[in-house]
C-alpha cells in the first residue's frame, strides 16, 4: 500500500466514522437533569411503537411488584397493580448468551461502573478491565443487579448507550433499556423485588 493509499484510506475511514456518529445523535432530542450526568432522552420516532413505555393490562399470576421477562417478544412487565402492567421494549441476550429463571434485585446502582466478565473477554481479549460509570459506559444510566440465592448470577438489567438496539438480541446475556425506562425502573422497585425471565 502505498502513501496516497493511506491517506485517501484514512480519509474514508475518518468519513465513514463521522457520518456513523452523525447517525447516532439524531436519536437524541433531550435530557433528564440527573447527577453527575444528564440522561439523554431519544427520539421515539425511531424505535418501533410496540417498544414505547406503555400501560398494558395484564392476566397472569405474578404478584404486583413483580418484573417479568419476557424474551422473546422482547419486552419486561412491572407489574404495578391488580391487572395492570408497564411495558418497556428491551434487547436480550444473543444466541448462547441468555438465560431464564428467577432471581431478585440484589442492589441498584447510579451510573454503574461496568467491568466484563472473564467469559467476556475471553471472546474480546481487547475489551477494558473496567468502564467508570457515564454517558460512555454499556450499562447505561443504570443497573438493577440480580441475585440468586445470596449470589450475584453477573447479569443485570440497564440502560444503554446504544438505544437502536432495543428490539434485538444483541447484548451478552443481560437484559438492556433506554436509559429513560430503566431511571423509571430504577425508582420504582426496591432491593428483593423478584425477577422473573421466560
Amino acid at each position: 500500500m502505498n502513501r496516497r493509499s493511506m491517506i485517501f484510506g484514512g480519509i474514508s475511514f475518518l468519513a465513514l466514522a463521522g457520518r456513523a456518529e452523525a447517525s447516532q445523535q439524531r436519536w437524541y432530542i433531550g435530557r433528564i437533569p440527573d447527577n453527575p450526568f444528564d440522561i439523554p432522552l431519544i427520539d421515539k420516532s425511531l424505535l418501533p411503537r410496540q417498544f414505547h413505555r406503555q400501560s398494558v393490562p395484564y392476566w397472569g399470576n405474578e404478584p404486583v411488584g413483580t418484573i417479568l421477562i419476557n424474551k422473546r417478544e422482547r419486552f419486561l412487565y412491572y407489574i404495578e397493580a391488580p391487572g395492570r402492567a408497564i411495558r418497556f421494549g428491551i434487547a436480550v441476550g444473543r444466541d448462547g448468551q441468555r438465560w431464564s429463571g428467577e432471581a431478585i434485585i440484589g442492589r441498584r446502582a447510579r451510573w454503574p461502573t461496568w467491568t466484563p466478565t472473564a467469559n467476556m473477554r475471553r471472546r474480546n481479549p481487547n475489551l477494558p478491565q473496567q468502564v467508570p460509570g457515564g454517558p460512555q459506559n454499556p450499562l447505561g444510566a443504570r443497573a438493577l443487579y440480580l441475585y440468586r440465592d445470596g449470589r450475584d448470577t453477573l447479569y443485570r438489567i440497564h440502560g444503554t448507550n446504544e438505544p437502536w438496539s432495543i428490539g434485538n438480541a444483541a447484548s451478552s446475556g443481560c437484559i438492556r433499556m433506554l436509559n429513560e425506562h430503566v431511571f423509571e425502573l430504577f425508582g420504582t422497585v426496591r432491593n428483593g423485588a423478584r425477577v422473573v425471565v421466560v
